[in-house]
């Protein structure tokens, strides 16, 4: 068998290297890519946001393909001490540059991940309220039922209360009624709500209520309080409105307003 040469020699074991290295690049491009689908897999299983499970997938694939890079440059003799404390200082800076972008994507993968709310769901969130149009990673997207958007990025959405009328798939509307001081107050129920349940809105469970609230100043103040659901909400309350003024009127009941009298002074 004929003896290699030295100066071949020399070279052999950093040979084996390169080829050790390339074989932990390859088998980490397989894990990660096996990782990454893991992932994506868990999320969907788990009946999360694809977005979500597509983002997290991506992090776990790059993040186990950087870990194969530096093991691979560390067995061909590279410093992967300085290598790694340069991503370290690049992730640092890159993070605080974007923290306020950071704070909505932190709080966008909250909304994906506890599910306060879903699409088309009605909420009130930072002082808007609108059906949910989208879900996203950085912002949220309210329809008004005055046909605006308004796009919310997530931690204002999350900073604060969120009122989710659609959850129980129904709502509660109060319209207020008043009426003149000695009016039969079984006579005013019972017309109220009559009137409530001709709205094709109005729900018949849980039934319309009535409430007697207030002694005014020129009136005696009720509420009638009725359920429905979200998507029709302004119209139902339009129809109780209606309905209650009109059959009120029709049984001569008193229905005040305020007036102001005006003296004129002697001389």
């Amino acid at each position: 068998m004929p003896e290699i040469p030295p100066i071949v020699a020399q070279y052999i074991p950093f040979a084996l290297n390169v080829l050790y290295a390339i074989l932990i690049f390859v088998i980490g491009s397989s894990i990660a890519k096996w990782a990454q689908r893991l992932v994506v897999n868990t999320v969907k299983a788990r009946g999360l946001d694809q977005a979500l499970g597509n983002f997290f997938g991506s992090i776990t694939r790059y993040a186990v393909l950087a870990a194969a890079v530096i093991a691979a440059l560390g067995k061909v003799g590279v410093q992967t001490t300085s290598l790694v404390a340069i991503f370290a200082s690049a992730g640092l800076a890159v993070g605080l540059a974007l923290q306020g972008s950071l704070a909505n994507f932190a709080s966008g993968v909250m909304i994906l991940f506890f599910r306060p709310f879903d699409l088309m769901d009605v909420i009130t969130a930072a002082g808007t309220t609108g059906r949910v149009t989208d879900i996203g990673l950085f912002a949220t997207t309210l329809a008004t039922p005055d046909h605006k958007i308004h796009i919310l990025p997530n931690s204002a959405v999350t900073g604060g209360t969120i009122i989710n009328l659609s959850k129980e798939g129904r709502i509660r509307g109060s319209v207020d009624i008043g009426v003149g001081y000695g009016t039969d107050l079984k006579k005013v129920t019972e017309i109220c709500l009559a009137a409530a349940a001709k709205s094709p809105h109005v729900m018949s469970e849980p039934a319309p209520a009535f409430a007697f609230v207030n002694m005014g100043a020129s009136s005696i103040d009720f509420q009638v309080h009725c359920f429905t659901t979200p998507d029709v909400f302004l119209d139902m309350l339009h129809d109780v409105r209606s309905h209650c003024y009109e059959d009120l009127l029709a049984a001569n009941v008193d229905i005040p307003y305020q007036t102001i009298t005006v003296l004129k002074g002697e001389g």
